[in-house]
C-alpha cells in the first residue's frame, strides 16, 4: 500500500511547495501532489502519514563526513558535551574511571577551551597519570596527549617537528601536550587499532545517530589509514554483506602524500574491490592544507601575530602545488572524482588550479570534484568554481562568531582577510554549485543547526551578531545544497534519483517537526526531525 505524506507542505529538493502532499510506495516516490489533487485523492487506499503542519524534504546527503569515527567517538571518551578546561578534565576523569583499557582515546575538544589554543599534558597528568592518553581536538588537526604518551612516543625537546606537523613546546623546548597536523603521527602510531567489530559498532552507532537527524546518505571523507583509524573499506562492504548500511554511502579513499603517483594503480583496485551494494569507493580525498587556528591552513600572504604584525608563517601545502597539478591529473584521467580539503585561500588556488590543469589536459567529463570547507576564498577565486565546474563544499556551521572564530581566527588572519570568509552568498551569486557536509565528528552532523547558520549567519540561540550577513543564503538555497546537492556530488542522480522527489525517484525522506520556511528564520534551528525514511521505509521515528 502507498504512503501519502499531508498536512504540511513539500520541498522537492529545489522548490517549497506550500499545502502539498507526497505519495510513495515501499521504494521510490509515486507522485508529489497539488492542493487540488489532494483535493481528489482517496485517502482510504494509502497509509497516511499527517505532517501536522510539517514538512517533508528529501533525505540530507552529508558531502564531508567521518561517520566511523563519529560512531567511535561517542562510545569512547567523548568531549563534544564540555567547553571548558575544567569539564573536560571532568568528562576524561570519569571515563578514565570505567574503562580500564590500555589507552584513553575519544576526542571533541574546542581549542578555545585553552589559552592560545593549545592544552596542556600537565593538566592530563592530574587525572590520568599512568595510562597514556590521545585526544584529538574537534578539527582533528591536533590532539592532547599526556606525559606518559610523550614517554611512550619518545618526544623530548631535542625531537624534531616533522615537515607536515608542530610539536607545541614548552619555553624550554619540552613538548607541552599539544601535537598539531602531523606531529599526531608521532603518537598515533602506537595506538592500538580498533577490532573489526568495533568498527563495525562505530558504523552502526553512527548511522543510528545521522538516521535520527534526517541524514539519509552520505560521503566518508577518508576511507583509509589516518590518524589511528585503519582503512574502513571492509568495514562497510562487511556492512553491505550483514545488511547493516541502509545509507547510500560513497568512500572518498585517502591520498597518501608520501606515497605519491605510484598509489594510483591500488587505489584503482580498492574501487574495485571497496564497491558493492549501497557503498561505492569512487572518490578520492586530498587534503591540501589544515587549519587556520594552527596556523598550518595555505595561505597566499603570512599570518599576524594577533597584534597586527606580520609573521614568517604562511601555513603549509600538504602537496606542493604543481605535483597536485599532475596528481588531480592523473586521478582524473582514471575516472575518480576528487575531494580536497583546502581551507586556507593558498590552498583553495592551488585546488582551483590542478583542476584546471586536468580541464586542460582534456578530462572535462562530468566527474564531479569538489573542494570542501572552502573557509578562506581570496575574491578572485570566487568565480572559478563555476568557470571549472568545481562544486564548493561548505560546512556552513562554521560561518558564525563563535570563540573559535574571533579568539583563534581573526586576529590571526587580519581585517580585509577576515572578511573572506566562507563566502557562500558569494560563490552562489557567481553561479556555483553548493553541496553541504558537516565535517562529524569536528562538528554536530545536524544539518538544520547548518542550514540554520547558512541562512542566519549565527548560530541558532546564540545572541552574537550575524557573521559577514552579505553571505548568507536564502532558505531554499540551503535546503538545496543539503539534498539535491549533496545527492548530485554523489551521483545519485544516475542511480536512483535521490535528493529531489519526482516520480520514479527513490524515497529518501525526512519527515520535519515543523515547516521551517513558514516561521521566522531565527527559529530555523529549532526545527527537529519527526521521521526518516530510506527506500520509503521508516529507519527512525514514525
Amino acid at each position: 500500500m502507498a504512503t501519502l505524506f499531508t498536512g504540511g507542505a513539500v520541498f522537492d529538493g529545489h522548490r517549497y511547495l506550500p499545502g502539498h502532499g507526497l505519495l510513495v510506495d515501499d521504494r521510490q516516490v509515486l507522485d508529489v501532489l497539488t492542493p487540488g489533487d489532494l483535493d481528489k485523492l482517496d485517502r482510504g487506499d494509502h497509509d497516511v502519514v499527517d505532517l501536522a503542519g510539517g514538512l517533508v524534504s528529501p533525505g540530507f546527503s552529508d558531502s564531508h563526513i567521518h561517520p566511523i569515527q563519529g560512531g567511535l567517538e561517542r562510545m569512547q571518551c567523548d568531549l563534544t558535551d564540555g567547553g571548558t578546561r575544567e569539564e573536560y578534565l571532568a568528562l576524561v576523569r570519569d571515563y578514565a574511571a570505567r574503562y580500564d583499557g590500555e589507552w584513553i582515546t575519544g576526542g571533541g575538544w574546542q581549542m578555545a577551551a585553552f589559552p592560545g589554543g593549545t592544552p596542556s599534558a600537565s593538566d592530563l597528568d592530574t587525572v590520568v597519570p599512568d595510562r597514556p592518553v590521545f585526544l584529538p581536538n574537534r578539527d582533528h588537526h591536533g590532539a592532547w596527549v599526556n606525559s606518559r604518551a610523550l614517554e611512550l612516543a619518545g618526544i623530548i625537546a631535542e625531537t624534531p617537528d616533522p615537515p607536515d606537523g608542530r610539536v607545541e613546546r614548552l619555553p624550554d623546548g619540552r613538548p607541552q601536550g599539544t601535537l598539531h597536523e602531523g606531529a599526531m603521527d608521532l603518537v598515533a602510531r602506537l595506538l592500538p587499532l580498533p577490532e573489526p567489530a568495533e568498527y563495525a559498532a562505530g558504523l552502526v552507532e553512527g548511522q543510528r545517530y545521522l538516521f535520527s537527524l534526517g541524514v539519509t546518505a552520505w560521503q566518508d571523507a577518508i576511507v583509509g589509514a589516518y590518524a589511528g583509524m585503519a582503512d574502513t573499506g571492509s568495514t562497510y562492504l562487511d556492512a553491505v554483506a550483514s545488511g547493516d548500511l541502509v545509507a547510500d554511502v560513497v568512500g572518498a579513499l585517502w591520498w597518501d602524500r608520501e606515497l605519491g603517483l605510484a598509489q594510483i594503480p591500488d587505489l584503482v583496485e580498492r574501487r574495485r574491490a571497496q564497491s558493492g551494494g549501497r557503498f561505492r569507493a569512487t572518490s578520492v580525498k586530498i587534503m591540501q592544507d589544515g587549519v587556520c587556528e594552527n596556523f598550518t591552513a595555505a595561505m597566499l600572504t603570512p599570518y599576524l601575530d594577533g597584534h597586527g604584525r606580520t609573521t614568517d608563517n604562511a601555513g603549509h601545502s600538504f602537496v606542493e602545488a604543481e605535483e597536485l597539478k599532475e596528481v588531480v591529473t592523473a586521478l582524473a584521467s582514471e575516472g575518480f572524482q576528487v575531494h580536497v580539503h583546502a581551507i586556507g585561500d593558498r590552498g583553495v588556488r592551488e585546488a582551483l588550479d590542478a583542476f584546471a590543469a586536468a580541464r586542460a589536459a582534456g578530462h572535462s567529463s562530468d566527474l564531479r570534484h569538489h573542494i570542501a570547507h572552502i573557509q578562506v576564498i581570496h575574491p578572485e577565486d570566487v568565480p572559478r568554481f563555476a568557470e571549472l565546474g568545481v562544486a564548493a563544499n561548505a560546512q556552513a556551521l562554521w560561518a558564525c562568531h563563535e570563540p573559535q572564530m574571533d579568539e583563534l581566527t581573526i586576529p590571526f588572519l587580519g581585517d580585509e582577510r577576515s572578511t573572506w570568509q566562507y563566502p557562500f552568498g558569494g560563490l552562489h551569486r557567481a553561479g556555483g554549485r553548493l553541496v553541504m557536509g558537516s565535517d562529524w565528528p569536528v562538528s554536530s552532523p545536524d544539518p538544520l543547526a547548518a542550514i540554520h547558520t547558512a541562512v542566519n549567519r549565527t548560530a541558532y540561540d546564540d545572541p552574537r551578531e550575524a557573521f559577514l550577513p552579505r553571505q548568507a543564503l536564502d532558505l531554499a538555497t540551503a535546503f538545496a545544497a543539503y539534498t539535491s546537492g549533496s545527492a548530485w556530488v554523489n551521483g545519485r542522480d544516475r542511480t536512483d534519483g535521490a535528493g529531489v522527489l519526482a516520480p520514479g525517484h527513490a524515497a529518501d525522506l525526512v519527515v520535519l517537526d515543523r515547516d521551517p520556511f513558514a516561521g521566522p528564520a531565527e527559529e530555523i534551528g529549532a526545527t527537529g526531525v519527526a521521521s526518516t525514511w530510506v527506500g520509503g521505509r521508516v529507519v527512525f521515528g514514525g
